[in-house]
């Protein structure tokens, strides 16, 4: 009786030994899996920073040209050209950004399927793209990244407390006094502001969207067909053999630059030499 007693207490203690022993590996290698998985999740969301790029181009409140490259605002959406804020936001980041040096920061997205680069924009320690939201000119569009949080707080406050152009109902912008308003070779105007600036020495941007030919001049037509324009670059007959390739420019964003003159109404530039035309896309 007792050699069995022995036998059973025997195969108790092999049994806990055993159950002790899977227990505390299936422990260690959960530990060690966690840390793996931890190291792993660091690595994806590693910053990157591109320092010392120069922002020579606004396209719009959410898209710059830094170092000749197209550089799309993480984190953020801005109004399309039409739209209640597309004005404010481009003219924002122009006041911000243009000629300035800044750093671009990105995690683990580098491009969107356009190939343009997705950053943050960091000017002098400062997220411009998360700026833009807390002063309600953009919304938030957040992405998987360490930024993510502070772009959800940033959004629901401004549209909690009605800031800035997108959650303000009768929100207008700062009106300009343009006959003090000294316009540099830096500043670029909306072809549809064009007409603000009647006299000024500008340099006017806008989509070319018709082109017509009436023999004595030729009308480059901006944003909307004739009558309906926002601004016109004209050409007269003895400047034509200057522009052989005029046609080209339709349906491309150009830049114009001159003297802003009113015929009819409507703002327009009179062009005497290709450099004052230049194709920006």
């Amino acid at each position: 009786m007792g050699k069995v007693i022995n036998t059973l207490v025997t195969i108790l203690l092999v049994l806990v030994i055993a159950i002790v022993f899977f227990v505390g590996v299936d422990y260690f290698s959960s530990k060690i899996g966690v840390k793996k998985q931890t190291l792993t999740t660091q690595a994806v969301v590693e910053k990157r920073i591109e320092k010392n790029m120069v922002v020579t181009k606004i396209i719009d409140g959410d898209t710059i040209i830094a170092n000749g490259e197209i550089i799309r605002l993480l984190g953020i959406d801005a109004d399309e050209k039409g739209e209640k804020c597309y004005n404010a936001s481009k003219k924002k980041l122009e006041k911000i950004l243009l000629n300035k040096v800044v750093d671009l920061e990105y995690f683990n997205e580098d491009k969107d399927y356009y190939g343009r680069k997705l950053r943050y924009v960091i000017l002098d320690g400062e997220n411009i793209n998360l700026l833009l939201v807390k002063e309600g000119y953009v919304i938030a569009r957040v992405s998987e990244d360490p930024y993510k949080q502070a772009f959800v707080d940033a959004e629901r406050y401004a549209r909690e407390n009605k800031i800035g152009c997108k959650w303000q109902e009768n929100w207008e912008e700062k009106s300009i006094d343009t006959d003090n308003f000294v316009i540099d070779d830096n500043s670029i105007i909306d072809a549809c502001d064009a007409k603000k600036y009647i006299g000024k020495k500008a340099i006017v941007e806008g989509k070319v969207v018709e082109i017509k030919n009436i023999t004595k001049a030729i009308f480059l037509n901006f944003e909307r067909p004739y009558p309906n324009q926002c601004f016109t670059a004209v050409i007269f007959a003895s400047k034509f053999s200057l522009f052989p390739n005029v046609y080209s420019y339709k349906g491309k964003l150009v830049r114009v630059d001159g003297i802003i003159k009113e015929y009819n109404g409507k703002p327009e530039i009179i062009l005497e030499d290709p450099n004052q035309i230049q194709v920006v896309s």
